[in-house]
């Protein structure tokens, strides 16, 4: 294993960006069921920390 395993601006983003969706989301469903916009908006940002991971490692951030 790498010795800096997880310690990367890359993987930094991408669990920054992963947890924002989960906790937006998890807001979104306390709120009301007005509010699925938003838990959808969660939903995209946690999908989105996988690409964001992908592009910051091939621009050599991992």
């Amino acid at each position: 294993m790498a010795s800096n395993h997880g310690n990367t601006p890359a993987a930094w983003t991408a669990v920054t960006v992963g947890i924002a969706g989960f906790v937006v989301g998890g807001i979104a469903l306390m709120l009301s069921p007005v509010s699925m916009v938003l838990f959808w908006v969660g939903v995209a940002l946690g999908i989105a920390a996988l690409p964001v991971f992908a592009v910051m490692a091939k621009l050599g951030m991992h």
